[in-house]
């Protein structure tokens, strides 16, 4: 497979991802905004955040969020091998041993989810939220099986370079928790969006994948042979990331551990801010990481440094594209909050410290999005322990900065020390992966960052100047006024970055502007040369 061959598959399995990820965000507002709707910015809110904890740690330990990242390098192997039938022998004694293990591990944090809970929320302690956070855990936690076995047919699809299914796995998700908490909030109040993400997690991470593997060949055996090679490989790599701590999964745990010490509802202030952010990181990083990682593989496979580094050196160029869109959302991240949130039992109060946070959130942004792509390198040649280690260290060194910005700065100290740590880590795992694999291109990815943060900073006095002028002359703005100043701050953006790559030359930005257009149907697009 030549390397243009190769870019062409990555940008149309990109594409199908990018447009799952900006449906699935688009979806995963909605059920922010359906929740905001209902619990606002509440103590019935921060223990429906509070309850995701141990699920998600659950998560980690047993890698489910792994199980594409591991078994792809091993499964794709018997494919080029044209041993198929062996590469389903693993699948089944890894689904099979794991998924029993996981079980266990279920029924024990069910039992024990109270005192889990006093550890990792201790300022809820004996509060009102903590009886409700506990029953939802519980509810919650039964889902995670259903996103380990998905994630294993993920890996098969993926495997076979089919996106469409797992990419729909999002969409049924958010759904499930969207329909479960609507009907069932007048009865049971935020526990009825907890029982729609059991529902969401069966019917789009687990029905629904089994149907897709099935579809691309799926063989199930009943194998408890935990003694083959490569399923001890695959513990082998995965056991750095069960023990492990990334900037991700962390962000996530330390926003919910910290926000427990501060006023009610800064959890979920920080989740709602947290959310929108993610539709930046989603696009620009999450969808191109899970629709690039199986041909990095296939190239790490053939030992071809030089292409890979050329792959995540240009990859990581349009995501720093990232960093414009962040400023835009800082300069309106009131007029945000309030279009997505402000209805029902969300109020002023809660709007505003939502959207008081949401700028110190979005500074990370580039790099939430730029850590997919770095980490997923070393994931590419198999070594799972160095990023596991590393991570982990960083993660630990952040703890002190995270305690001191929390005590200055409060909620917003959270955020802008989450956002700190992971900036510094992406950049430090960069460099040392640079080092590692004789990157000589990385100069090129460090000029451009230098140039996306200088368009930035014209963007945002060009940005702000305008928005300023535009709210002095609507004093009293309302729903419809918010779209109007969103619309038209937006459109002048789009506009300047699309001059300033112009006249600047900037390749990515007229590069990303033109297939856009011609994905849109705005343009016809040209055969690349």
């Amino acid at each position: 497979m030549t390397q243009t061959s190769t870019l062409k598959k990555i940008g149309f399995a990109s594409f199908i991802m990018m447009a799952s990820v900006f449906a699935s965000r688009i979806i995963g507002l909605v059920r922010e905004t359906a929740i905001a709707w209902m619990g606002g910015a509440s103590a019935g809110v921060d223990a429906y955040q509070v309850a995701f904890v141990i699920p998600e740690i659950l998560n980690h330990v047993v890698a489910s969020g792994f199980l594409s990242i591991t078994f792809i390098p091993i499964f794709t192997r018997y494919l080029v091998e044209n041993n198929e039938q062996e590469g389903y022998r693993v699948f089944s004694v890894i689904l099979n041993c794991f998924g029993a293990g996981l079980l266990i591990f279920i029924c024990l944090s069910m039992v024990f989810a109270p005192q889990l809970i006093c550890v990792l929320a201790p300022g809820l302690k004996n509060g009102p939220a903590f009886d409700l956070a506990v029953r939802m855990t519980r509810i919650i936690i039964p889902a995670q099986f259903f996103f380990f076995a998905g994630g294993l047919f993920n890996a098969v699809q993926y495997s076979k370079e089919r996106f469409v299914f797992p990419a729909l796995a999002p969409l049924i998700y958010n759904t499930g928790i969207i329909v479960g908490g609507i009907l069932l909030y007048p009865v049971l109040g935020m526990e009825g969006f907890a029982w729609g993400v059991l529902a969401g997690a069966f019917f789009g991470s687990f029905l629904l994948q089994l149907f897709g593997a099935k579809r691309v060949g799926l063989i199930y055996m009943p194998n408890f042979n935990f003694r083959h090679p490569d399923v001890i490989k695959y513990v082998l790599l995965t056991l750095p990331l069960m023990l492990g701590l990334t900037m991700t999964f962390s962000t996530e745990i330390l926003m919910k551990f910290f926000g427990s010490f501060l006023s009610e509802g800064s959890i979920s202030a920080m989740n709602y801010a947290l959310r929108i952010m993610f539709i930046l990181v989603g696009l620009f990083g999450n969808a191109v990481g899970v629709a690039s990682y199986p041909f990095m593989a296939k190239i790490a496979a053939q030992k071809d440094f030089s292409a890979l580094n050329t792959l995540i050196n240009q990859t990581l160029k349009y995501i720093f594209i990232v960093m414009p869109f962040s400023v835009v959302f800082m300069i309106l991240n009131k007029e945000v909050v309030a279009i997505l949130f402000q209805r029902g039992a969300f109020d002023a109060h809660d709007a505003a410290l939502t959207s008081g946070v949401l700028p110190y959130f979005m500074a990370g942004a580039f790099a939430f999005s730029a850590q997919t792509i770095v980490s997923r390198g070393f994931f590419a040649v198999q070594n799972t322990l160095f990023p596991a280690i590393f991570s982990t260290v960083c993660v630990a060194l952040s703890l002190p900065l995270l305690y001191v910005a929390m005590t200055a700065m409060g909620i917003k100290g959270v955020a802008l020390g989450l956002s700190l740590s992971v900036i510094i880590t992406t950049g430090a795992l960069f460099e040392v992966w640079s080092r590692k694999t004789q990157n000589t291109g990385r100069s090129k990815v460090y000029a451009f960052f230098g140039v996306m943060f200088v368009v930035s900073i014209v963007v945002w006095l060009i940005l702000k100047t305008i928005y300023i002028g535009i709210i002095h002359l609507i004093p009293t703005p309302g729903f419809f006024a918010h779209i109007f100043i969103c619309m038209i701050v937006g459109t002048l953006f789009l506009i300047i970055l699309a001059g300033i790559g112009k006249l600047f030359k900037i390749r990515e930005v007229n590069t990303l502007y033109a297939k856009v257009m011609a994905k849109t149907g705005l343009v016809k697009s040209r055969p690349t040369t």
